[in-house]
């Protein structure tokens, strides 16, 4: 498996990763990562900083995980 690192990735290949990580997104196939139901909206957006090479999907992943805890408790 490729590295999805910021650092080993294109900008055009980290916009393929999202893409095919979201190809499904409001089709049914949802993974609930919780970006909609955060209202954080448009998940694609919520990836943006990946895609920009500002942060890692670890850590994006890990604020919305955040957050759904804080919602819950």
């Amino acid at each position: 498996m490729q590295s999805t690192l910021i650092k080993d990735t294109t900008r055009e290949q980290r916009e393929e990763i999202i893409r095919r990580s979201l190809s499904g997104c409001g089709e049914g196939s949802c993974e609930n990562c919780g970006s909609c139901s955060l209202g954080a909206g448009d998940p694609y957006k919520v990836y943006g900083p990946y895609i920009e090479g500002l942060e890692e999907i670890s850590e994006i992943n890990m604020r919305i995980a955040a957050r759904r805890y804080e919602r819950l408790g």
